[in-house]
């Protein structure tokens, strides 16, 4: 069965999953926050297991426009739910709704699920309750600008929970957004790459997924293991052919550094976990003190942002020990990712380029600054 599919991602991201998913050999139309492709059983499994940067994988339903209970309840019954919901499925819905008449989100769910209910009721000539004592079916309807659209979510848990971090420190960044960092840069697995701030180890551990080819979800499970609809073959296939296209034994220079010993350890632990430990070197160093000898590299780092009351004077005074080191550094190229937007002031050099970029709720900018050739 071809499913119209939905990728879903942090805003700025967009392009990046479009790219991910035309690579992965789909035609890709993207919104915001959204990036639409056509696939089967097939590529349901291939996205969840291949995507680095996007949130989930949802199979659309249906959408039409709906300004009452009354279209949005018909809109929703009209929709062929019985060739994807068992008689036994439970099916929670979650709702959301922006800029829209109907905007009372409860009721918006109310009604979808009486609508669902309704109509598998009269496919499965059922009376009353349905008994919901199956398999999950995570549902969504997202009303945004009277346009309804109805999802089924074939993920589970985000994306982002690759499962190999066991241990995090203060502020850890979601793996998904991780990789993208890595992804809007210049690095190729066969150049240096440094994560001078590297905290529990994230931007350098999927610096070496990304370098090694392996698939992020190569060891998690996903929500559609449980449809009945979908072919329960085709997800070992797409992780055997993952395995196959993995390139364990390439020898990469990767390197995470942190003034802090324990969460060196913590990103080795993580590491570890990911079976990464033998691709990344992590060391105990100030940023002052770590000074590459490799004439070319890229350097991806996520330093302390100074948000709390009284840090912003420690986080200017790494800043500008990042710009007096790295200005020693012409052939590398930096990626500084931050919230604060007197950084080029503390750094002392103006980037090369700035992207806005989500880190959660917070809007951050990432400075680029591109190294010279030769």
């Amino acid at each position: 069965m071809q499913h119209q599919l939905m990728a879903t991602m942090a805003a700025g991201l967009e392009a990046l999953t479009a790219r991910e998913l035309q690579h992965l050999g789909f035609d890709t139309t993207t919104e915001n926050g959204k990036v639409y492709f056509q696939g089967d059983d097939t590529a349901i499994a291939t996205a969840n297991v291949w995507l680095r940067t996007a949130d989930r994988i949802k199979i659309v339903i249906g959408q039409f426009k709906a300004t009452t209970f009354d279209e949005l309840f018909e809109g929703v019954k009209a929709l062929p739910w019985d060739q994807y919901l068992p008689l036994d499925a439970a099916f929670p819905v979650a709702g959301r709704s922006v800029r829209s008449t109907l905007h009372a989100e409860p009721d918006v769910q109310a009604i979808t699920k009486k609508a669902i209910v309704n109509k598998l009721a009269e496919v499965y000539h059922r009376r009353g309750r349905l008994p919901e004592t199956g398999h999950t079916y995570p549902l969504e309807v997202s009303i945004l600008k009277d346009v309804a659209t109805l999802t089924i979510d074939t993920t589970g848990p985000s994306l982002f929970k690759r499962g190999y971090r066991i241990a995090k420190g203060e502020a850890p960044l979601k793996e998904n957004f991780a990789a993208a960092l890595v992804m809007l840069t210049n690095w190729r697995p066969e150049l240096p790459f440094l994560d001078p701030t590297c905290g529990s180890g994230t931007i350098p551990i999927e610096a070496a997924l990304i370098g090694l080819n392996i698939a992020p979800g190569l060891q998690r499970h996903f929500a559609f293991e449980d449809f009945a609809f979908i072919d329960q073959a085709v997800l070992q296939q797409v992780k055997d052919a993952a395995m196959d296209a993995a390139d364990f034994d390439r020898e990469l220079d990767i390197t995470g550094c942190d003034i802090n010993q324990e969460m060196i350890e913590v990103a080795r632990l993580n590491a570890k976990q990911a079976g990464l430990l033998h691709s990344i070197t992590f060391k105990q160093v100030a940023v002052k003190d770590n000074r590459p000898t490799a004439p070319r590299g890229v350097i991806v780092a996520n330093p302390p942002y100074g948000k709390r009351m009284g840090e912003l004077d420690a986080a200017r005074k790494l800043y500008r020990e990042m710009g007096q080191v790295y200005s020693q550094l012409p052939g590398w190229s930096k990626y500084i990712l931050t919230a604060d937007l007197g950084f080029e002031k503390s750094y002392g050099t103006k980037a090369t380029k700035r992207r806005k970029l989500y880190n959660g709720n917070l809007q951050t900018d990432l400075f680029q600054y591109w190294g010279k050739r030769g």
